[in-house]
This record gives structure tokens, sequence and C-alpha cells, in this order.
């Protein structure tokens, strides 16, 4: 069943530098919690915890792009080595800070260090599969991996994190992302084999502008803004839910196993052999996580809660998934990494806005004003995805023109049993409906359009 996963984990060098990607995205989910639980303990100030949160998450957003840019054109370790190693000085300065209580502008000035250097390594390790694989479907199968392995590890990190806060020490959570980002990072970066080669640029070449320039890569930030906004709101309602019926200690768990249904979604989303338009599925993708999320707001006990977040939880790696597929469409290939960040960026932005917003609506209405904000955020997500759908398509049939006339080749058919992953990275060699992110698997991979993607079409962008 899961073929396709070990065919792509056998390629040389991919298994470590996947390996490797995976310890080094610890912080990804176990820094901001671990500087709320740090700084609160501390400081006994919730106040003060997300404000210098915020400050983590906003310099990321703002510089991650940036050396996401600096990594296409000099390469990955050129550029990472040096930043990681100031990122976690920065964090062994926050955890400094906060131990000896200095005054709060240490904690702000060392939060910003630590987020404008940190980057983002899922985008790093999306690079290298895209540019190792040859065969699109291939390259969904490894994203789809890499989805998987992302809730992964937002179902360890933020409960390892509190274990180790409350068990431990309040600043062990940020010791051990410290330790997960410097021996995962700098394994990951000297695996230079798999390294997408840098990007040579003429003296004499006009200077690129920003990879937003791209109308679909605007749709794709505002959606991912949406969505982040639905997750940071869904952390923050929960934790009040839970403590509202008397059982704070199950918030972690409710929100792992809302991770969790993110996890079976995605390895098995990468196992179909899809035949429907990508900007199809991204949009239907963002409506169904929308009407998950907005049936939070109904329930009334932690049990029906779980059960309605792990249900919901398997639209969201397809909708990512899609996501990123759709950078490759809309951002040249050799600025694909500083595509892949935007995204990822856009999606921590909205995590920020969405559990202030939602932690506002909790001290004026209970858990269910910060489900109400869920809810808002899911409503805007439909209406910038379904309202843009001309960007999405227009966006992916340039790439199909292009690629036609470069490669002349013959679609294959769709064998609706083949038990492939195809592209959720490659064009849309032709728009098919078939059934949604939830489809029932017993109708195969219909058509009615009539055509088929070709399994072997090279990635956009060359």
């Amino acid at each position: 069943m899961f073929s396709p996963y070990r065919t792509i984990l056998a390629r040389p060098g991919a298994l470590a530098f996947s390996a490797s990607g995976v310890i080094a995205r610890l912080p990804m989910s176990m820094a901001g919690i671990g500087i709320v639980l740090m700084v609160e303990a501390l400081y006994h100030s919730y106040g003060l915890a997300g404000r210098v949160s915020a400050v983590y998450v906003l310099a990321q957003a703002i510089c991650s792009p940036q050396l996401a840019r600096l990594v296409d054109r000099h390469g990955q370790a050129r550029v990472m080595r040096p930043a990681i190693t100031v990122a976690s000085l920065g964090l062994i300065g926050i955890v400094t800070a906060a131990m000896s209580h200095a005054p709060t502008p240490w904690l702000y000035a060392t939060a910003a260090l630590t987020g404008a250097t940190i980057g983002s390594f899922g985008a790093l390790v999306r690079a290298r599969w895209s540019n190792m694989l040859t065969s699109s479907r291939d390259v969904h199968t490894a994203y789809s991996l890499e989805s998987a392995l992302d809730e992964l590890v937002f179902v360890v990190g933020p409960v390892l994190a509190t274990i180790l806060a409350a068990n431990v020490s309040p600043a062990a959570g940020l010791l051990v992302a410290v330790l997960g980002m410097v021996c995962g990072g700098f394994w990951f970066l000297s695996q230079r084999a798999t390294q997408p080669a840098p990007t040579v640029r003429e003296v004499d070449a006009p200077r690129q502008g920003s990879v937003l320039r791209s109308g679909g890569m605007v749709v794709l930030a505002i959606v991912f803004v949406a969505i982040g906004a639905i997750f940071g709101g869904t952390d923050v309602a929960t934790v009040a839910f839970a403590d509202e019926h008397g059982r704070p200690d199950l918030a972690g768990v409710v929100l792992a196993v809302f991770a969790l249904g993110s996890l079976i979604s995605g390895l098995l989303y990468g196992l179909r052999h899809w035949v429907m338009a990508l900007w199809k599925r991204f949009v239907i993708g963002t409506l169904v996580l929308a009407v998950g999320a907005a049936l939070f707001v109904m329930v009334q006990s932690m049990a029906m809660l779980a059960i309605v977040m792990f249900v919901a939880g398997f639209a969201i790696s397809p909708t990512i998934i899609n996501g990123n597929g759709l950078v490759q469409h809309f951002v040249a290939r050799e600025r694909l990494t500083e595509g892949l960040t935007w995204v990822g960026t856009a999606l921590g932005v909205g995590v920020s806005v969405g559990a202030s917003v939602a932690g506002m609506a909790i001290d004026a209405r209970g858990s269910h004003g910060g489900f109400a904000v869920v809810v808002g955020a899911a409503g805007l997500a439909v209406l910038a995805a379904a309202g843009s759908t001309r960007v999405l398509r227009k966006g992916t049939a340039d790439v199909l023109a292009h690629e036609v006339e470069d490669a002349e080749v013959e679609p294959e058919p769709v064998s609706p049993t083949a038990g492939a992953a195809v592209t959720a990275t490659e064009v849309a060699a032709a728009e098919h409906s078939a059934v949604a992110l939830a489809a029932d698997d017993s109708t195969g991979a219909s058509d009615t359009d009539g055509t088929a993607e070709s399994p072997e079409q090279g990635h956009p962008g060359r």
C-alpha cells in the first residue's frame, strides 16, 4: 500500500534529508508554545508571553522569504548554516534572559533575532524533492509525505514542550527545540549531493521583484493567512473550552487528535492517483476544511469536540499539499524556495492573528466566542479561494500551454486502480471532475472531461 513512499525514499540521499528535515523542523511546533510557557511561568503574565511570541512570529514572517531568496541565489548550506547558528544563539538568549528575569526589552530583542534567522526547513526539504524527482506523480507523493511529517511534528512538539515545561524546567522545551534545530539542521545541510544548485544571475540582469507580483501567489497568501487564523483560533479556543469543562489537561490531547487526522489524510492522499485539476482540488479542500471548522462552535462536550476535530483534520493536509503544489505553477523553478516560504509565512501570520483575535473574543464571550472567530476565518478562506478561481485556473493553464508546446507528450490513460499518486504539483493537463478530497474511493478516479493528466510531465517553471 505504501510502495510509492518506499520508492521515493529509496532514491540516493532521500531518506537522509527527509529524516534530518523532520528533526530540524522541531522549532516550528515547539518555539512558539515554548516561549509562552516559559515567559508565563517566570514572569506570571500571559499578556507578556503572547507579545514575545508575537514578536518571534512576525520577525519570522518578515524575514523568512528574504532568507529563501538568498537560498535560491546562493545555495542552502551557504545561507542557512550561519542563519541557524544565529537563530540557535537567539533561542538560547531568550532562555538566558527569561531565567535571569532580565528586562522585557531583552526578551523582545532575542525573540526578534530568532524569528529573523530561523528560516523554513519545510521549504528547503520540498525544494530538494522537486530538484531530485523527475516524475510529477513522485513529486506529489513526496509533498504528501512531507505534509504528513509536518503534522507529526505538530502532534509531538507541543505535547513534548508542555511536558518538559511542567515537569523539568520552564525553559526545557525551548532547549530541546534548539537541540533539534542544531543537530537536524546541520545534518541536513551537510548533505550537499541533494542540494539544489544555486541560481546563476547575470551581472547585467534586471533585479527580480517579489514572487508576490504573481496574482496566483497573492491568492495563495490570502487563503493561507485565513487557514492559519483557523488553526490559531482553534488552539486558543480549545484550551478555553477544556478549561470551561474542567479538563484543561485534555486540551493538548484534543489538538493532537486534530493533527492526527491531518497526518492520516496526508499519507492516504499521496497514495491516490488524482485526475482532477489541481486548482479545483485546492478550492474544494478549502471549502471542506471551512465546513469542518464551522462545526466547532456547535459542540458541547470534550469527546464531541475531539471527534469533530479528528474528522475536520482530514481536510488539512490535502489542502496544504495542493497549495504547495500550486506554488510551482506561479513561480519560476529557480525561485521555488522563496515561493514555498511565502506560503508558510502566510500560514504563520494567520496563526498569530487568529490566536490574538480569538483570545479577545474568549475574554468577552468564552470559548464559543473563540470558535466564532474560527468560523469567520473559515468564511474568509472560502471567499478568497472560490472568488479567485479565474486567477488560479489561468495560472495553471499558462503553464500547461507552455509545457504542451515543449513536450508534445500524449497523455496516458489513468487506471482507477493505479494505486500510485499523481501530482499535487504537476500542471493540470486537463480539467477533470473527480471525487473531492473526502471522496468515496469506490468510484475510482473518474473524469468528465475525457482526458487524463500525464503522470510524467515535468515540473512547471523549467
